[in-house]
C-alpha cells in the first residue's frame, strides 16, 4: 500500500536505500510508538538507521511531499 506513493516522492539517488521496505516500518513504528530510536526492533534493522533516512528525508522535504500526496488520494 505504501509503496507506490514512497517510491513517487522520495529522492532518486545512485544507489536505492538499502532494506527500504523494513526501514519504512521502523520509522512508522517509531511514530506509532512514541519510542526513542534505540527501542526500535532489531528485526525492523539497525535504529540508526531509520533515525539517518528520517533526518535527511525530512531535510528534503520528502514527508511532506508524501502527506500532500495521501491527502490527495
Amino acid at each position: 500500500m505504501w509503496e507506490p506513493l514512497i517510491e513517487a516522492v522520495r529522492p532518486r539517488g545512485k544507489t536505492p536505500p538499502h532494506d527500504l521496505r523494513r526501514t519504512i516500518a521502523a520509522i512508522f513504528w517509531r511514530h506509532e510508538n512514541g519510542a526513542k530510536w534505540r527501542s526500535i526492533p532489531a528485526e525492523l534493522g539497525p535504529w540508526w538507521r531509520a533515525a539517518q533516512l528520517f533526518i535527511r528525508w525530512a531535510r528534503l522535504g520528502v514527508w511532506e511531499r508524501l502527506l500532500e500526496l495521501v491527502q490527495d488520494q
